[in-house]
């Protein structure tokens, strides 16, 4: 999830706007809906290096659900998966970049930069239902567009086929997924309280529980 504080005229104190994404009609999961750029891990998520760390805090909760590799490759999975979607670079310019890569690393690197895992911060997680068809266990993620090389969107994968920018309550009146408004909400209550703690959503027995990281 990428959060653009700027007036959008170059200019600072604007109202803070989020980075949607409509998903392709086509799909089978969740056609046309609008959601944050994202996804599952990879393989190579592992092992890809980085401009900077995840910071400590950021690290150390993360630990607190898996193991601190497992956690850094959560991170870069966001990174590359908002790259993959929307051709934004959560990025830092490098002197030398690794090029012995293949599939989406190899084109991110080829920008002359590499991740920049300390802009992001973990805001949420999420585990789905056991009777739902489709399951995931998913850590959410914020960045500054701050952070971006480049403001422009490049070319995506075509999984997303619009991407705009929205204030809160505009994209609160889109036509979201039930999980996504949750943590469109609690971003929301994050900008004013950067230390709330960081909620797990979850479903036991059929009823939806709030727990904390």
């Amino acid at each position: 999830m990428i959060v653009r504080r700027d007036d959008g005229a170059g200019g600072s104190g604007g109202e803070p706007r989020v980075l949607m994404g409509r998903r392709h009609g086509g799909h089978a999961f969740m056609p046309g809906k609008w959601v944050f750029p994202g996804g599952g891990i990879d393989r190579g998520d592992f092992a890809v290096p980085a401009a900077t760390e995840l910071v400590g805090h950021v690290a150390a909760a993360l630990a607190r659900t898996t193991t601190p590799a497992r956690g850094r490759a959560l991170a870069m999975a966001a990174i590359r998966e908002t790259f993959e979607e929307t051709g934004l670079l959560v990025a830092k310019p490098v002197d030398s970049a690794p090029v012995k890569r293949t599939g989406p690393w190899r084109d991110f690197f080829a920008a002359g930069v590499a991740p920049d895992l300390a802009a992001l911060d973990f805001v949420a997680r999420a585990i789905t239902p056991p009777v739902r068809p489709r399951r995931f266990d998913a850590r959410f993620f914020v960045a500054d567009a701050a952070a971006l090389v480049s403001l422009d969107p490049g070319g995506g994968s075509g999984e997303l086929d619009e991407l705009a920018w929205f204030d809160w309550d505009a994209a609160a009146a889109l036509d979201l997924p039930q999980i996504t408004r949750a943590i469109l909400a609690e971003v929301k209550l994050r900008l004013r309280d950067p230390m709330r703690p960081i909620p797990c959503h979850r479903f036991v027995r059929g009823g939806h529980r709030l727990e904390t990281v």
